[in-house]
């Protein structure tokens, strides 16, 4: 049944996060969400750092002015104290709101009467493939990280033969094969490296080998739920340590994407391996946010140990600003139809599963505006 018979706004908001340069719809997405009888107000700025200007939303259709008071408002990163006493009770929130990360900001949207939905926590099944913001912000941040680690590599990438001398290319190992971890092995290849991944989920194998990428099989498998690796054991991750240890040694550049959502990030770069690596080696760390896989990484910072550069990131999708927003948007747009009836009317099935995973707050009645 529609929830409210007038014509929904969406409010395109501009981000406060240190560092966030993307923006949460771009315009030539704006008459799609028009095409369902939507009305989209930008906050004038909004897509400045993503170099999209306000005249080309306002020539997509779109109007600028009050972003906040509009009925959807969405965004990229999770809004601060400041932002949720600007949000009315009744309005709908979609964002990267790091429910698990962050309860308390959670908590506060629901205090404040917001129907909060985060794209993290949509379910990984083959129907909300096109909403998955998780896996498009990912790819964006393996192929960056390969980019960052080039840049601090001493040495070239592909194998170069030149009359001075035939250059033998950098080898490359990636740590996890999840979507940032495939994307990153692709990268490096394209670049020209000798690629490795490795993931605790043996089934992947095929995907990486399918990139041109050899598979480092250590005999310990972590099979999870919705397409994650399992925690280990404390043996498991023990004997994991190990040979892992012994593995990096080989390589010029080492790329970790392990990540257990809700949890400290595994351990798996130790600083036995990083010693082992070769002098103007390179980690690039895309776990650095919850702790690292890597034991001298400094989140934010990029350091030198041991004759290695070891790079911990925390946000690598907002570099790429331009392509990463329109994912982003596309991924947004996709939700907003689900949520959304063909006339415009607010329409959330708690009964689906995709509505029901996604939202984190306010799921009772609520007040509408």
């Amino acid at each position: 049944m529609a929830e409210n018979e007038k014509r929904l706004t969406v409010g395109v908001v501009a981000e406060s996060r240190p560092g966030e340069r993307r923006v949460a719809l771009v315009p030539k997405l704006v008459g799609r969400l028009a095409g369902r009888g939507l009305k989209v107000v930008v906050q004038s700025g909004a897509g400045a750092a993503a170099y999209v200007s306000d005249d080309a939303f306002e020539q997509a259709g779109a109007e600028l002015g009050d972003a906040w008071d509009a009925d959807i408002v969405v965004k990229v990163a999770a809004p601060t104290a400041d932002e949720v006493a600007r949000l009315g009770a009744g309005t709908v929130l979609i964002g990267f709101l790091n429910p698990r990360g962050d309860p308390d900001g959670v908590a506060a949207l629901e205090k404040a009467g917001v129907r909060a939905f985060a794209v993290e926590a949509i379910p990984r099944i083959s129907r909300a493939q096109a909403m998955d913001a998780l896996s498009s912000q990912s790819g964006v941040a393996g192929y960056r990280a390969v980019l960052l680690a080039a840049e601090n590599l001493p040495r070239f990438f592909p194998m170069l033969t030149t009359a001075a001398g035939t250059v033998p290319p950098a080898k490359v190992l990636v740590l996890g094969a999840g979507v940032a971890g495939l994307q990153a092995l692709a990268t490096a290849k394209r670049l020209g490296a000798q690629t490795t991944g490795y993931d605790v989920r043996p089934e992947v194998g095929e995907q990486v080998r399918s990139l041109g990428a050899q598979f480092l099989d250590l005999g310990i498998e972590a099979v999870g739920e919705g397409g994650y690796a399992r925690e280990l054991t404390e043996e498991e991750r023990a004997e994991q340590q190990r040979r892992l240890t012994e593995a990096i040694t080989k390589f010029d550049v080492v790329i970790t994407t392990a990540l257990v959502p809700g949890r400290k990030a595994p351990t798996l770069v130790t600083e036995d391996a990083v010693k082992g690596m070769p002098d103007g080696g390179v980690v690039v760390d895309l776990a650095a946010e919850t702790g690292g896989n890597c034991v001298l990484t400094k989140p934010g910072e990029t350091v030198v140990e041991h004759g290695v550069t070891i790079a911990g990131p925390l946000n690598l999708p907002a570099e790429m600003p331009a392509h990463a927003s329109e994912l982003y948007a596309r991924n947004v747009t996709e939700l907003l139809e689900l949520l959304v009836d063909g006339e415009g009317r607010l329409t959330l099935d708690f009964s689906d599963e995709i509505v029901a995973g996604a939202c984190v707050a306010g799921r009772g009645d609520g007040s509408d505006r």
